[in-house]
């Protein structure tokens, strides 16, 4: 299995950065995992900014599922199982502003982490722990209590 993860700027904090590495070799002997970062926009205009950003989501995925705050909140479980059946689709996590509304549209459906809101860095290392825990779910390792 092949899982991507397109998100917008680059990881700025060391802690984070280290997070993503844990996370990354975790998840290494599941399935192979690519993360592609899209260079986030230096326009003053939030909304022209977002507009860039969509584009390069677009020209980096065709299909994707966006991570964000108004998405359908699941549990680790029902998240391992959208894994297992969800061949092909990307993850996306937008930059500090978020995604636009053109992002969101073709988006195939959105997800949240939490009803908390978190920087998008830090919702970088939540996903790809949830998604080493998927894979212990489903290969039943004891990691998932």
């Amino acid at each position: 299995m092949k899982i991507r993860i397109i998100w917008v700027g680059k990881t700025k904090e060391v802690f984070v950065r280290e997070g993503i590495e844990k996370y990354r070799r975790l998840v290494s002997p599941f399935c192979k995992l690519e993360i592609v970062e899209i260079r986030d926009s230096k326009e003053k205009n939030i909304e022209k900014a977002l507009q860039k950003e969509g584009e390069r989501i677009f020209k980096a995925s065709p299909r994707f599922v966006l991570l964000g705050e108004k998405g359908r909140e699941l549990t680790s479980v029902q998240f391992s199982d959208f894994v297992q059946r969800s061949h092909g689709e990307d993850f996306v996590i937008g930059g500090p502003y978020g995604v636009s509304d053109e992002v969101k549209e073709k988006a195939s459906g959105v997800i949240s982490l939490s009803k908390m809101t978190f920087t998008h860095e830090i919702s970088r290392i939540i996903v790809l722990e949830q998604i080493y825990r998927a894979f212990t779910i489903m290969n039943k390792r004891g990691y998932h209590h």
